[in-house]
């Protein structure tokens, strides 16, 4: 691993039906009884899988990037890995962020291992503070950390995000350790926010992702294509999902290590949640309308993409 990587750190209805007697005759007409086809509104499908695979912060609405993304890659040669960080990118300017130059310094840092769980152990025992730095509501907690070091998933992730003033661009939450000016004063240890209209439904506070870590099983992972690899990592990579989701009730790239030969890359349920989720303002007080207002800008997402393909 570089110094630098290492400092920079559809668904399917059910279909019910009535079993046939089994002593009926060959020649006696043969009662089948009612047929139930139970089925799902798009809506109510969208909303179902935002809150299975969103796993924001505690107490945070789900974040995103904002404007740049850089990727870096550690112990992949040099295709494979120029492959991961092309399409990640790629993926990421259809969304409106901006991939960073090469020799950028990483904020996306993926690392593949033939010994992942020691890796991460070593990762987070010498630079915790990258994991977890202090700041309220910026990762998912020690418990979830724990999880991170001891999963044993081909692939593993962790984001640290940043409320932030989405009037200024400043950071809206103390960090330990950091203070301004003279450093006396409450106020040099915590920021200032400037509220343009005080209101009870919105917020100007919104979370954005400023650090991915992301860990390759080398012996989980030789199954993939290396467009579903950087698909994946992509998934992952661009929103806070859930490690412990079970998305099987939809065509979806987190379904691709239970079921390779049946998911080529991003669906058009994981482009559409990407897109709402990039397309969304955010700015709900209550986290609940929040999601309500993403899920409704993945149904808008949904029009679109379908709109093109009938094109």
């Amino acid at each position: 691993m570089t110094p630098l990587l290492f400092a920079a750190l559809l668904a399917v209805a059910p279909i019910q039906t009535t079993p046939a007697p089994q002593n009926a005759s060959s020649n006696d007409p043969v009662e089948l009884g009612d047929v139930e086809v139970t089925g799902r509104t798009l809506d109510a499908m969208i909303r179902s899988f935002v809150d299975e695979v969103a796993e924001p912060n505690r107490r945070r609405g789900l974040a995103r990037w904002d404007d740049r993304i850089c990727i870096g890659v550690a112990n992949l040669r040099g295709e494979p890995a120029q492959y991961i960080i092309d399409r990640v990118s790629t993926v990421a300017a259809d969304l409106g962020v901006v991939p960073g130059e090469p020799g950028c310094t990483p904020n996306v840092i993926i690392i593949a291992s033939d010994d992942a769980d020691g890796l991460a152990q070593t990762l987070v025992e010498e630079r915790r503070r990258a994991f977890r730095m202090g700041g309220s509501g910026m990762d998912r907690g020690r418990t979830a950390l724990e999880a991170f070091v001891a999963s044993d998933r081909p692939v593993r992730w962790w984001q640290v995000s940043m409320p932030t003033d989405s009037e200024t661009g400043g950071r809206a939450v103390r960090i330990p350790g950091e203070c301004s000016g003279a450093c006396s004063a409450p106020g040099d240890f915590a920021p200032t926010i400037s509220v343009s209209a005080a209101s009870r439904l919105t917020t100007q506070i919104v979370d954005y992702i400023f650090r991915t870590v992301v860990i390759l099983d080398i012996d989980q992972i030789t199954a993939l294509s290396g467009q579903q690899l950087a698909d994946y990592v992509a998934m992952v990579t661009l929103a806070q999902i859930d490690p412990e989701a079970d998305p099987s009730g939809y065509a979806s790239i987190l379904n691709v290590f239970e079921e390779p030969d049946a998911v080529a890359g991003l669906t058009e349920w994981d482009q559409a949640y990407l897109r709402g989720l990039y397309g969304a303002e955010r700015n709900r007080k209550n986290l609940l309308a929040g999601r309500t207002e993403i899920a409704d800008s993945i149904h808008r997402a949904h029009g679109t993409l379908r709109e093109g393909e009938e094109e």
